[in-house]
């Protein structure tokens, strides 16, 4: 019986010269401890590094203890590495006086670099309006970019799923809500600030993110001139008069001129017209507290006047 040759496999040069072990930690992800000028942050990064109290409480224990878990890089074809995920991490070591972080490079395409980008910031508490806003937009186009995916199938029903749909379970919210916050990437930055400052609530913001950019400009400078933001009611009619190409400066600041229901419950006392009636030692605190004595006196009077 002929043997045969074909089944016979050599073993490479890499084989006989290095041990199992080894040949193991090849395929296995390594730490390395990168220069922090080296690394760069991810091309349109919507999440926004602040040095608030969280940084510097982020900063100190870095400089205590280092930093805990690796950042996530990639080789950048112009030297260095693209961060794709640990921006704060990179900032905080920064604050900590340190030259370098531990980071895992991977090679990644854009797609995925965005998706692993996204997602770990997603699950930070405290997320802007602006920053969900572009981070859902980022990944969806992800998601669409890698096409025909087995994450976009549902397991239990095998068919195929809408990208906003299989973001809303990936997030625990609706698909509704999702499209609704990627409408705030039509805002023009200065509107779009208002509401992370809660200046504009969500829901007037979301109708105002249908106006032309233009339109949105004009509406900045009656808000000024109004000393006043949109209520739900005044977005809708805005998105209405421009639905119709009726949107005018005139109309804008005759809508943002309006009364708001809560502002006619309001009393403002002018602190101008008050401080004539106070000594000029009296803090606003105590101007206050003497307004509602008085008050409270006159209260009484009235009640014995009306019982005799």
């Amino acid at each position: 019986m002929k043997s045969s040759v074909k089944n016979i496999k050599l073993a490479s040069v890499d084989d006989l010269f290095t041990t199992e072990e080894s040949r193991s930690d090849i395929g296995r992800e390594k730490v390395v401890e990168i220069p922090l000028s080296e690394l760069h942050p991810f091309k349109n990064h919507p999440f926004k590094v602040k040095d608030d109290e969280a940084m510097m409480d982020t900063a100190e224990s870095i400089k205590q203890y280092g930093v805990l878990v690796p950042a996530i890089a990639r080789p950048d074809p112009e030297g260095g590495y693209e961060l794709v995920a640990g921006h704060r991490r990179h900032h905080a070591s920064e604050i900590a006086g340190k030259d370098t972080m531990p980071v895992i490079v991977r090679d990644l395409d854009n797609d995925a670099a965005t998706i692993i980008m996204v997602d770990s910031n997603l699950q930070r508490e405290e997320l802007l309006p602006s920053e969900r806003a572009f981070a859902y937009k980022m990944k969806l186009e992800a998601m669409k970019h890698q096409g025909e995916r087995s994450d976009l199938t549902s397991s239990q029903v095998g068919t195929k799923l809408r990208t906003d749909e299989v973001l809303a379970q990936q997030t625990g919210t609706s698909r509704n809500q999702i499209q609704r916050f990627v409408r705030l990437t039509e805002l023009i930055p200065e509107i779009l600030d208002m509401v992370d400052e809660k200046k504009i609530a969500f829901n007037p913001a979301y109708e105002l993110s249908f106006l032309k950019p233009e339109e949105q400009q004009q509406l900045l400078m009656a808000m000024d001139e109004e000393q006043a933001t949109p209520s739900l009611s005044q977005a809708q009619r805005l998105k209405k008069f421009s639905a119709d190409g009726k949107l005018t400066a005139e109309v804008m600041s005759a809508i943002m001129s309006e009364e708001k229901k809560g502002d006619l419950d309001k009393v403002v006392l002018n602190s101008d017209v008050l401080k004539k009636y106070f000594p000029k030692s009296y803090t606003p605190l105590r101007m206050q507290e003497t307004i509602i004595k008085l008050l409270e006196q006159w209260q009484k009077k009235r009640q014995q006047q009306q019982e005799r």
